[in-house]
Parts: C-alpha cells; structure tokens; sequence
C-alpha cells in the first residue's frame, strides 16, 4: 500500500500500572503468512493482558497484492470489496437461500459452466457445500484432492493457474500457504476463490455474517467475541471489521494472539472498535455472539496437548455463556472438539447457532460465486 497511517497503541496491565506505548506511520502491507510474532512490535512486559488501540487516519488502497481491481474479480479476502458489496453479496445470499429452499429448480446461473476445487487440505463442509451448491444452480464441480495435484510440488503453481484456466470458469482452491492462492489469482485468467489458507478463511466468515444477519437482524453494532486461538478465522474477522462496523473482540492466551500487522490494518480502516485481550470472561460480557474454534488446527495436531494446556480457562462453557448474557448466540465453525474449546451443553443449547451457520457455508459460497462470475 502506498498510503500510510499513524497508529497508535496503549497496552495496558490491570496487575501492575506499568504499560507500554508504540506507534507506527509506516506503510502496513498485506500479510502473505499467518506469522505469531514480529520483531516490530516490543512487548516484553509479562504482566500485559489486554491491547486497546486507535486509528488516527486511514486511507484506502487501490489495488491488490498488485493487481488492480478493475480485474478478474477473485474473492480472496474479504477487505478487498467495500461495505457496500459484501453487504450486498450477503443480500444475495439471502434471496438465492430462499430460492433454494423453496423447492423451485429452475434458477441455474450455473448451468454450462465448470468449477475446480482444489483441496490440498481435506474438508467436509468446504467440499460438500461448493459442489452441491454450485450442482443446485446447475454446475458442475470438479474434486482435485491433495493427490491429484500436489501444487508446488509435481506442478507449478503458475503451470496449474494456467491450465486450469482453460478448462473451467472458477477456482476454488483450500490451501495451506497464503502464497499458493496468491499465486493461483495472479496467473489465472478466471476467478479464484479461497476456500481456504493458514492465514484467512473469508467464504466462513460470510457464512458467520449470514447467519447473525438472520438472528439478529443485522450485524452492523454487534459485539462479536471470539474466544481461542488467534488463527486465520480471527484474521478473517478483522478483515470483515475493516469493512462493516461492528465491535470485534478476541480473547487469547498470551503469545497466541492474531498476527500483529492483520490487526493493524483493521485498525487502520478506522471502521470498528477492536480489542485483543487475554482475559476471557471480562471479553464476553454482553457479547451478541461467541463464537469458539479449535485449538489446535490442522497441522498444529502435534501440538494438541500443549496446547490444551495453554489454553486452560478458554474453554467456552456454561459459566462463560452466563457472563455474556442470555440473549448471546454461540458459534463454532466446526469441526468441533466437544468437552475441549467448548461443552457439549453449549453446543447443543437453544442458543446455539452452529448448524444453520454451517449451512449458510453453501448458501453464502453461492452469493460469492455469482459475484465473482458477474451473474
């Protein structure tokens, strides 16, 4: 980005009156990896335990890792459309959901036209959702498991973007480096949508913006509390809080908050209030949504019982759905381990909202292709 912006920070302890100040007026670039800790940022202080910042200007950036907008129209992170649109393609969503539901089979903007779905990770909701929906709108998808391709590995990424260009009218690939989307939107000659990378998870987070539009009303003002680890789901909604107005809360155990300059580029957008805190319970008290994810991700299983370690006390369960309130929804966007991030009581009380969030996956996928293919 060639714009800049001055942002300051003040973190602050309530166990010691010590805190620590920073501020930045360099260019915040767009984050090619999920990176837990940069040598930019000086927190040495252990007693730290909450981070409440301000924008103080912000400008918008007219293009996209280099390539202008004007261009093929890829979905690959959500601040890369204004409020406007995303708003918009959730409106979308909506009325084709409702198309859907009805029974009425004979909307196929899809009909005639080829997806491939790239899965160098394996998934269940992301596959099942794409390639039935885009089957219920009359297209055909194309399954390339991590086998089938191995990109980077028994093919270019670039060769890869290219062929299948040739072949298909989209992409949609689940990815492990942020870098492989980036590599597959520069050289297509299609859209590309990430269906998922280490660093963001952008068609999951319109899904969670659906989903509290329907129970809420709206999602503009709400209070979003996310309570684990700072993973590309975190990311994900500071992105969307770059765009649409809302308070966006992230509770997590200290060294395992989200990526540094992702936060700063929400801040920058000067749009919602955010916070990144360690303090669980102070975060969720009145919080519209709670919303949990695992704590160790796909490959982080080798880390799964350190971390359930770690993360002792950040368990959404019944205590900490009472201190946020009884008209707070939760959220999970699964897989979910029950009896470890959250309880099986949570996720199955009244409040809960994990199944129709899991299938507005389909529903809000459908919005975004039909964007991106301009139908």
């Amino acid at each position: 980005m060639a714009a800049t912006a001055a942002i300051s920070c003040h973190l602050s302890s309530k166990s010691s009156p010590d805190s620590v100040s920073l501020s930045s007026a360099s260019s915040l670039s767009r984050s090619g990896h999920a990176i837990r800790r940069f040598p930019s940022v000086f927190i040495s202080s252990p007693a730290i335990r909450r981070i409440s910042c301000q924008t103080v200007s912000s400008a918008p950036s007219s293009s996209v890792n280099g390539k202008a907008k004007a261009g093929p129209k890829d979905f690959l992170h959500i601040d890369d459309f204004d409020k406007d649109t995303i708003l918009s393609i959730l409106d979308r969503a909506k009325e084709v959901k409702a198309q859907i539901k009805s029974g009425d089979g004979t909307y196929l903007p899809f009909k005639g036209k080829t997806m491939a779905m790239i899965f160098a990770k394996p998934s269940m909701r992301t596959r099942v959702s794409f390639e039935t929906g885009f089957h219920l709108l009359g297209g055909h998808a194309i399954y390339l498991g991590p086998d089938d391709i191995k990109m980077g590995k028994r093919e270019e990424t670039r060769d890869i973007a290219r062929v299948l260009s040739c072949y298909n009218d989209i992409i949609m690939a689940r990815v492990f480096a942020h870098q492989d989307i980036l590599d597959l939107a520069k050289y297509a000659s299609i859209p590309v949508i990430n269906g998922l990378t280490d660093y963001n998870h952008p068609c999951q987070i319109m899904a969670d913006a659906l989903t509290i539009i329907e129970h809420t009303g709206q999602l503009e003002g709400k209070k979003v509390v996310y309570v684990g680890d700072g993973n590309n789901i975190v990311h994900s909604w500071l992105l969307l809080a770059s765009v649409v107005p809302f308070h966006f809360v992230c509770a997590s155990p200290k060294g395992y908050e989200p990526d540094v300059r992702t936060i700063k580029r929400a801040l920058k957008a000067g749009v919602s209030k955010i916070e990144i805190t360690n303090d669980p319970k102070e975060a969720v008290r009145g919080a519209d949504v709670v919303y949990s994810d695992v704590w160790a991700s796909m490959g982080q299983k080798e880390e799964a019982e350190y971390r359930r370690q770690v993360f002792l006390g950040f368990q959404v369960n019944e205590e900490l759905m009472e201190l946020a309130g009884p008209k707070a929804y939760f959220m999970h966007c699964l897989p979910a381990e029950r009896g470890v991030e959250v309880t099986n009581g949570v996720i199955e009380a009244p409040n809960s909202i994990v199944f129709p969030q899991a299938e507005n996956r389909m529903h809000a996928q459908n919005a975004i292709m039909l964007h991106v293919l301009g139908l």
